[in-house]
Order: structure tokens, then sequence, then C-alpha cells
């Protein structure tokens, strides 16, 4: 794996480097491969405009990265609110294929359209991608827009979208009587020992944006231990589809426990049928084979999801293999995602696990 370290601390080089900072951690089986970190937590005092470049932080300011630094893990969220909702699914409480407004009845437009707990895991609901509840005035008015809002595609159509799991996570909250914050902590995190993972505030992590506008949808300034994503900073930092934050090492734990069907040392999460229920194309909050951020672990049933702030995991169960990538790409500002790096890594570790022709790595 001698590449991927050295790919690691590539990414953090350079005028433009891919990432401020990044850790990586790989391993098969129980065993931890690769555990690296370079770069810097935090590295830009604010973003310029003008030049279209980060100003440092002055020298005795920068945080270097390490291993343990915590990541806003963005949309890796869902796959934990994905988790949540196959806990119910495996106690009865909650069918797979049951209609949303048979929960959420004050939800006008999901149960008029008859989105189903399926579409919102899938993706296939048909809502749009998101809506702008970082305007709303507040709770109310954000709550008033979630139940007002009718699909606009298709439903069955793959359409990626924060609101199915927004929807999901009232569905949640609704069903248990408890905060998603709590079913997460209480069904995940706390049983496999996972104490770096909670929603923000998180300080010392690393680093995401200066947000403003234009590029931005708010003016909140360098970002570093508060949720990044708009929606869920308006939402109070604990939402469906982001605020999570989270280590390299406990997301490995995290990985580790679907590799190894639901179970870790004592502690048991879902059964193996649930968790492959999970994993199984198209995925229930999971992407699977998707080589543009996987690379060659694609292609026989890898299972992961990307991050906008630059996280990344994915879980192959054909090689018993995981990966975490995590960056802080937006710091110190956001622009269009670059895969490239995600994908090679996720080659470099399908090539050590199953060794290519020309000898690997």
């Amino acid at each position: 794996m001698r590449h991927l370290v050295g790919e690691v601390h590539d990414l953090t080089t350079g005028d433009r480097p891919w990432a401020a900072g990044t850790v990586v951690v790989a391993g098969r089986g129980p065993v931890i491969a690769v555990q690296e970190a370079a770069g810097w937590a935090f590295r830009y005092a604010r973003y310029d405009p003008e030049t279209d470049a980060g100003v440092e932080a002055p020298p005795a300011a920068r945080v270097p990265m390490t291993v343990d630094t915590p990541f806003d893990l963005a949309s890796l969220t869902k796959l934990f609110t994905a988790v949540a909702a196959v806990q119910q699914i495996e106690r009865g409480t909650l069918g797979i294929d049951a209609r949303v407004g048979a929960y959420l009845p004050d939800f006008r437009a999901a149960a008029a359209h008859d989105i189903t707990v399926r579409r919102l895991l899938t993706h296939t609901s048909g809502l749009r991608p998101e809506l702008p509840l970082y305007d709303c005035k507040d709770d109310t008015e954000r709550l008033d827009l979630l139940r007002a809002e009718a699909p606009t595609g298709e439903p069955g159509t793959y359409v990626y979208s924060d609101l199915n799991m927004l929807l999901l996570q009232q569905l949640l909250e609704r069903l248990t009587g408890r905060a998603l914050d709590v079913l997460v902590h209480d069904g995940i995190t706390r049983p496999l020992g996972m104490t770096s993972t909670d929603f923000g505030p998180c300080p010392g992590a690393a680093a995401t944006e200066d947000q403003r506008r234009p590029w931005a949808k708010a003016d909140r300034g360098m970002l570093r231990g508060v949720v990044h994503d708009e929606n869920a900073w308006a939402l109070g930092g604990v939402a469906g589809h982001a605020g999570l934050f989270s280590t390299g090492r406990d997301l490995a734990v995290f990985c580790r426990t679907l590799l190894a069907g639901g179970s870790y040392g004592p502690a048991r999460i879902l059964g193996p049928d649930f968790v492959e229920l999970l994993l199984t194309p198209p995925g229930l909050g999971f992407a699977v084979d998707q080589p543009w951020f996987m690379g060659e672990l694609a292609g026989r049933g890898a299972a992961g999801h990307t991050g906008f702030t630059g996280t990344s995991l994915v879980v192959d169960p054909a090689t018993d293999t995981f990966l975490v990538l995590l960056a802080n790409t937006v710091h110190p500002r956001r622009r269009p995602a670059e895969n490239g790096p995600r994908a090679r890594a996720g080659t470099r570790v399908a090539r050590a696990v199953i060794p290519s022709p020309s000898g690997g790595l």
C-alpha cells in the first residue's frame, strides 16, 4: 500500500492542492493496513476572490492534520440515517414498502403521491435535490416547505436528493419519539464504541469553507467545527442528509461492522440479512459499484458514498476490504468536485488485494 500512502501526501502539495489535508484508513477484515494523515486541518484564514486563492493563516495558527482529526462528513451522514431506518425495518416497526403518508399524514404531498420508504432510501421518490431551507425565517416555515413539497420527477426514476433523507428523518423521529442524533448515538455509535462520531459542533475538526455569497448560500465566514451544509446548519446541525462529524478510525469501525454482517466485537447493530439489504443493488442509502469514486473496487458489489466536503468511504464485501478517504477539499472554498483522487485510491486498494497482471501496486 506504499503507493497509496504516497498519493495521499501528493494530494496536499502544490500551489492548488486537491485538499488542504487528507486522512486515509484502509484495511482488510480486522487488519488496518494503512492509516495515514497529510497536510493541514486548518491552513487558510480566508478566501480571496480577487486572486481566487486562499490566504494562509500565520504559521503558528495553522493546524496539522492527524489521523485523529474529525471531519465534517457531509453526505456520509446519509449512511447512518439509512442504517437507523433499516434497524427499524429489522425490528418490524417500519415497512420498507410502507407509504410515508401512513407515518406522516401531515406531509400532504408525500402522502398524496404515495412515496414509500424504499423510494426515499433509493433516491427514486421524484423529489428534487434540495430546498432553500436556509432562507426560511424559522423552523415552522422550514417544516411547512417540506410538508408541501411534491415530487417534480417521475417516481421510480433515480434523482439524488437530500430531501429523501430529510423526510426519512421526520418519519424516524415520529415513529420512535426520539431525535435522529439520539437514534444514531444509541443505535450505532455508542454500541460500536465510535466515541469520536456525533453531530456537531465539533471543536478541533478540519476546517471547511470561507462560506460567503455568491459562491455559497449563506454568509458565515471560515467554518471549523460547525456543519458546512447550509440546510443542515439551518436545521440546527442535526439532519438526515448532513451534520455528522467523525474520524478515519471511527469510520473504519463502521466499515468493519458492515463487512462482518452487522457485528463488531460483542456489539451487533444489524443482522446479516439486513446488512445485505442495505448493500444489495441499488443499495439503501449506499451507492453500489460506482467507479467514478471507487475506481477498480467497483464491479463486484462494493458499496459506499461521498460527501461534499471531501469525504468518502467504500466497503467491498467480495474481498472483505474497506477504504476511508477524508479530505477538506472545500477549504478555503468550494469548487466543482474532482473525484479522480478518490477513484485512484480505490484502484490502489483493489490492486493490493487482487494483484494485477502487471504485478500490483
